[in-house]
C-alpha cells in the first residue's frame, strides 16, 4: 500500500535526483548517495520509515483504509 504522495513525492524525487547529480559530480560524495533513498521511495510511492511509525502523505491510502 501507498503511503507517501502528493507534495511529499516530488519533493523526494528532486532532492534525491539533486542528491544523486552532486553525488556524480564528486560535490559532498559519498554521503550526497544517500539520494537514492528519497528517490526511490518517490518513485515507489512507499516509505519504510513512514510504514514503521504510521504516516501517510497520499490521500489514496487514506481513503482505502477507511
Amino acid at each position: 500500500m501507498k503511503n507517501v504522495g502528493g507534495f511529499d513525492k516530488i519533493a523526494r524525487i528532486v532532492a534525491g535526483v539533486v542528491l544523486i547529480v552532486l553525488a556524480v559530480m564528486g560535490i559532498g560524495a559519498p554521503w550526497t548517495w544517500i539520494g537514492v533513498v528519497p528517490l526511490v521511495t518517490g518513485l515507489m510511492g512507499w516509505c519504510p520509515l513512514y510504514a514503521v511509525l504510521g504516516l501517510r502523505t497520499c490521500p489514496l491510502a487514506e481513503k482505502k483504509a477507511s
